[in-house]
């Protein structure tokens, strides 16, 4: 599934340091802007505890996590949107994501410049949204222009009905707010925004890089970050990029896993940054497992099941019958596919079921 997450900042704020640590891709982490000139595409493994312990109960012969794609992408600057530093390529890049992973610098190190001289997060923050703004106002305008003459004089609803979600676009990027500010309940609402690709209708997570000593309870620049947003219904993620570089040198679990409980840590930042961009593309998982293979399965949250089952094979789904569903709980507390069926934790489902997180699959097709 061809999902992606873009990590965004201002220059050396620690991204692609960060992306290095996600993907163990060799993005060039430098101490000057522009180190990343094209966008670097990482296919990151999703830590999944339910994978290792599904996997522990049947021994199967193999293994498959599920992935989600991360795309660094260059550092922008103030006056991207109108072409300053790398914005056209930054802008273009950031478009093709599905969601924004914003790295914010929320440490102090004089060995590492700022491209504005000092350290203040929320107005980082701020030249970056300002920026995708600008854009987005950009694409509205544009928009409205075509539009508006359309949904004036002919009978097209829909003409009608996208020049209002315009002018509620305009409306909030003129008062200096992002496009997911408007909330869009109905679904043809929604699909006629979808269709304007604005950059700031992404959902966005706040990633503060912090140092070492900061990693548990944050300090004085994540407090402001977490003021910042929190009229956004975004998320604020903690992690010391520079630690999480560390952390990725180690061999073995047991040496992570050591080097994680001196930090008082139950797991990496990575693992939480990873298992948020997957929860923020609006993903869940399901299994299918046996003594071949205990696999992970990724799809979009609200998928039903003939869908679901084309994730595995377009057969699957042109064909479905019926799909075969054990809960997760209820594999891993009666120890096997055959105890739940005696149990009658087996349930028969539909063309009309909702898949759900955990849910243990096996399909039933017809081509």
């Amino acid at each position: 599934m061809a999902l992606q997450c873009g990590i965004v900042g201002l220059p050396n704020v620690g991204k692609s340091t960060l992306f290095n640590c996600l993907s163990n891709a060799k993005a060039q982490a430098a101490n000057f802007p522009f180190c990343t000139i094209e966008p670097n595409v990482g296919v990151i493994t999703v830590p999944d505890e339910r994978l290792t312990k599904l996997a522990e109960i049947d021994k199967p012969a193999r293994i498959v996590p599920t992935t989600v794609e991360i795309v660094d992408i260059a550092g922008l600057v103030k006056g991207a949107s109108k072409g300053e530093g790398l914005g056209n390529k930054f802008l273009a890049n950031i478009r093709e994501t599905d969601a924004i992973i914003h790295v914010l610098r929320c440490f102090d190190d004089e060995n590492v410049t700022h491209v504005d001289g000092s350290i203040n997060p929320v107005r980082d923050k701020e030249i970056i949204d300002m920026e995708l703004q600008l854009k987005d106002l950009e694409t509205v305008e544009s928009r409205i222009a075509k539009v508006q003459k359309q949904a004036q004089t002919g009978g097209d609803k829909q003409a009608k009905r996208l020049l209002e979600i315009l002018l509620q676009y305009k409306e909030v990027l003129l008062h200096g707010q992002s496009a997911r500010v408007v909330k869009l309940d109905n679904k043809e609402d929604q699909k006629l925004a979808n269709d304007l690709f604005l950059l700031t209708d992404k959902p966005v997570l706040y990633v503060c890089n912090v140092d070492e000593k900061a990693v548990i309870k944050g300090n004085k620049y994540v407090d402001m970050v977490k003021e910042a947003v929190k009229n956004e219904n975004a998320e604020v993620l903690i992690v010391a990029a520079k630690t999480e570089s560390e952390i990725a040198e180690f061999d073995t679990y047991e040496e992570r896993k050591m080097f994680l409980d001196e930090l008082g840590l139950e797991e990496s930042g990575v693992a939480r940054l990873i298992k948020s961009a997957y929860k923020l593309l609006n993903l869940e998982t399901f299994f299918t497992t046996g003594a071949d293979e205990t696999r992970a399965w990724t799809y979009i949250r609200g998928t039903k099941a003939p869908q679901a089952a084309g994730v595995i094979h377009s057969d699957f789904e042109k064909g479905f019958i019926r799909a075969e569903v054990i809960k997760y709980n209820d594999y891993v507390t009666l120890g096997s596919e055959a105890a739940c069926k005696e149990a009658g934790k087996l349930s028969i489902e539909g063309k009309e079921y909702v898949v759900q997180d955990g849910d243990i699959m096996h399909f039933r097709f017809n081509v």
